[in-house]
């Protein structure tokens, strides 16, 4: 049988992808009384708008990580779009993250994701932390196609965590999914799929028992 997981952590490329990507999972495993600890490669600065300040976003992830009440929020400087030319520092990067907070489950982008940072850790991500439990979220506008082999049963104070969460970026508000109506949605088809009201799909990158 497997051990309750009481350490967690999330790799985000990029500011917000941990809230959109698996929200309602963090927001369980923080209800359970697991530690979670978001690590943002990039928070983007060269992406925003002309008239916001160039902390905004990491001004805004503080925010999130705050509602959620995240353990640990880290946030790093690689330039947004340029991770693959960076791989070997953000290997090493990974490597330090796992010897410090030795998680038992790491979240991080799915295999299929179209987005060159993402994919980027996803690749160095594997490289890391292959003696740990591993889970691709999803990002569906970055997904021609998703695996959604494991699925993480949610109730409805989840999702509204996560909703609460991504609000919390409001310089992103003109994106398509920044909206309560989609975050609910998916999370409704995702519960259909295995017969719940419900939940976030994820690949399973690797599971061991312990």
């Amino acid at each position: 049988m497997n051990k309750p997981i009481t350490k967690v952590l999330v790799l985000a490329p990029h500011t917000d992808d941990a809230e959109f990507g698996c929200g309602g999972t963090i927001a369980k495993f923080i209800e359970a009384g697991a530690e979670v600890t978001i690590v943002a490669f990039s928070t983007c600065q060269e992406s925003l708008p002309k008239h916001l300040a160039p902390d905004t976003l990491a001004i805004e992830s503080k925010a999130s990580a705050e509602c959620m009440k995240v353990k640990e929020l880290i946030l790093l400087d690689y330039k947004v779009r340029y991770f693959s030319e960076n791989r070997q520092d953000i290997l090493e990067t990974l490597v330090k993250l796992k010897k410090q907070i030795q998680p038992e489950l790491v979240l991080m982008p799915n295999s299929n994701d179209i987005h060159q940072d993402h994919y980027t850790i996803y690749i160095e991500a594997k490289r890391a932390f292959k003696t740990c439990k591993m889970l691709g979220y999803e990002l569906p506008w970055n997904n021609f196609t998703m695996i959604t082999n494991y699925h993480e049963v949610l109730n409805e104070a989840h999702i509204n965590k996560k909703t609460e969460a991504i609000l919390c970026y409001k310089s992103q508000s003109h994106r398509d999914y920044y909206s309560s109506d989609f975050v609910k949605s998916l999370a409704y088809v995702r519960g259909t799929q295995i017969g719940q009201h419900y939940a976030e799909a994820f690949e399973l990158i690797r599971w061991i028992n312990d």
